[in-house]
């Protein structure tokens, strides 16, 4: 991460790191084995007989109150269209909560789907005692609730809660949505898209916020909406048996998040990352980003794979057992590394709620060895679309300036006398340089005259390669424009120039070239381009 920070910190705007995306699974430990639902039907409650009527009546019991809790609250409930995604469906209900500045639930969705319950049947032969009954788990298809929630301190989550036996829960948070919280608390302005901030006023209140995220937070809120929102049970069941939930964590993801100051950086990185990345990262080097060694007996996956499936862009996956990094640019100004775990056993971490600071602490280490290893490929030239930029025009205001060809010749001559102006320290006025390009290049007046070199000039003033000193009609090279001139120069005369003579000119025989290391690169080239001829034709 510092050798990052370090190649590029001159392009970066700020750097965060946070957790992005967090499920966590709610289990009633009391109620989650077949002997305990017994216990808690025979001894809490009195019934003689667990039967399928008693646990349907729970079910209908809940299914009545989350009725009843939507129509008195006035709060939309209505069943999950297929295809339709139902974070998109909620967004209208959740912009008129977060602008009424309310807290609450604002939606209610009801889905059918697969979901762990128990099967009770009749035992195949007589008992002693006639009111036993066989207890299995079972996955069953039955009405789940999404309840759609605005969090005080936790900001827009969902909360899924299972109609049947014995009422799992299931939490959908993000990271980025406690930052927002945190820093509308304390006055801090920012600019937030999606999820992920684009601009802040403070960075370090910023990290500080994400920091803050911790178990005894998460476990508050969860508690207070799973009473609030949950299956209910008397006071008696509770004080009879511990109705608490254990709270774990199904999955979790960590995101190191780069803002860059303009788009043109992060796409070539991104671009580069993708190509080294395919071929570079090797099952080794996956294995040592992800803290493990290979073995025989490694299980999962392990691989590297571009696909273009999330938000509209190509997005880099490295795959190490159940677990993935993904990187990708959004945003136009925003890249990010983004650790995925689907099983912290991978990483020989527990899953419990209460070990959230190890698997930020874990998750941290991985994501900066990534990003150590990305700096360290992504330290080399990138192509930058400069003769195709400065070739489109350009309108400043009202004003449309034409683009400059690199092919031009009259750009080219300009250029060049431009650069020989170092005894001219106040600027050449145009009837300097009309003259001296004259002279230079043994041009007639009338070849070349003074309206035509103003054009050029105007052009090039409008794409920034020169200014006018002061308010006088001089004009010198920007540091932009010594920079463009020199690039021209040297691809016609050093590159270009040479490298097409030899090809449709005079080839210059390599047996006896003149010990210069600039005409053994020349020869070089020349094997190299006959070489893709070559394979080209064979092709």
């Amino acid at each position: 991460m510092e050798l990052f920070t370090k190649l590029f910190g001159n392009l970066i705007a700020f750097v965060y790191h946070c957790f992005d995306r967090i499920v966590i699974h709610g289990y009633l430990s009391a109620l989650s084995r077949p002997e305990q639902v017994v216990y808690f039907f025979r001894q809490v409650l009195g019934v003689p007989v667990v039967s399928k009527e008693i646990l349907s009546q729970r079910t209908a019991d809940y299914q009545n109150w989350v009725e009843a809790f939507a129509r008195n609250h006035h709060t939309p409930i209505v069943w999950a269209e297929k295809g339709v995604r139902k974070e998109d469906h909620v967004l209208a209900w959740q912009r008129r909560m977060t602008k009424n500045n309310a807290y609450g639930v604002y939606f209610i969705f009801k889905s059918m789907e697969q979901g762990p319950t128990f099967r009770i049947s009749m035992p195949k032969y007589p008992t002693r005692d006639p009111h036993y009954r066989i207890l299995a788990h079972q996955r069953s298809r039955f009405t789940h609730y999404y309840f759609y929630i605005r969090d005080e301190v936790l900001g827009p989550m969902v909360m899924r809660v299972a109609s049947f036996f014995p009422f799992q829960t299931s939490y959908y948070l993000n990271g980025h949505s406690f930052i927002e919280q945190e820093l509308n608390r304390t006055q801090i302005g920012f600019r937030k898209n999606d999820n992920a901030f684009l601009a802040v006023d403070d960075v370090t209140a910023l990290q500080a916020a994400a920091d803050r995220l911790s178990p005894e937070i998460i476990r508050k809120r969860l508690d207070y909406w799973t009473l609030i929102l949950g299956p209910k049970f008397s006071a008696k069941e509770r004080k009879q048996l511990n109705l608490s939930r254990f709270y774990a964590i199904s999955q979790i993801e960590y995101c190191r998040n780069f803002i860059f100051k303009r788009n043109f950086p992060i796409h070539k990185l991104f671009e580069r990352s993708c190509e080294l990345g395919l071929w570079r990262l090797t099952a080794n080097k996956i294995a040592a980003i992800f803290g493990s060694r290979l073995h025989r007996r490694h299980r999962g996956k392990l691989a590297t794979v571009i696909d273009q499936i999330e938000h509209g862009h190509h997005v880099f996956r490295a795959y190490f057992k159940s677990a993935f990094l993904k990187q990708y640019e959004k945003f136009s100004t925003f890249l990010r590394n983004e650790l995925c775990s689907n099983n912290l056993s991978d990483f020989g971490l527990k899953k419990g709620l209460d070990h959230l600071d190890a698997v930020r602490q874990t998750f941290q280490a991985i994501t900066d060895r990534f990003a150590g290893f990305q700096a360290q490929w992504l330290n080399v030239h990138v192509d930058f679309p400069l003769l195709q930029r400065i070739a489109l025009p350009i309108a400043i205001g009202s004003v449309r300036y034409p683009g400059i060809k690199i092919h031009d010749t009259r750009v080219i001559r300009l250029c060049e006398v431009l650069l020989h102006g170092g005894t001219h320290v106040g600027g050449w006025t145009a009837n300097q340089i009309h003259q001296a390009v004259l002279s230079t290049f043994h041009l007639s007046d009338k070849g070349y005259g003074l309206n035509q070199l103003r054009y050029d000039l105007r052009k090039l003033r409008g794409h920034g390669l020169i200014e006018r000193d002061g308010s006088r009609y001089a004009y010198r090279l920007t540091t932009k424009g010594v920079q463009v001139a020199l690039l021209f120069l040297f691809f016609h005369k050093r590159l270009c120039g040479p490298l097409a003579n030899s090809r449709f000119h005079h080839e210059p025989d390599a047996k006896h070239r003149p010990h210069s290391q600039l005409e053994a690169a020349y020869h070089r080239a020349d094997r190299a381009i006959n070489q893709i001829v070559g394979l080209l034709a064979v092709a």
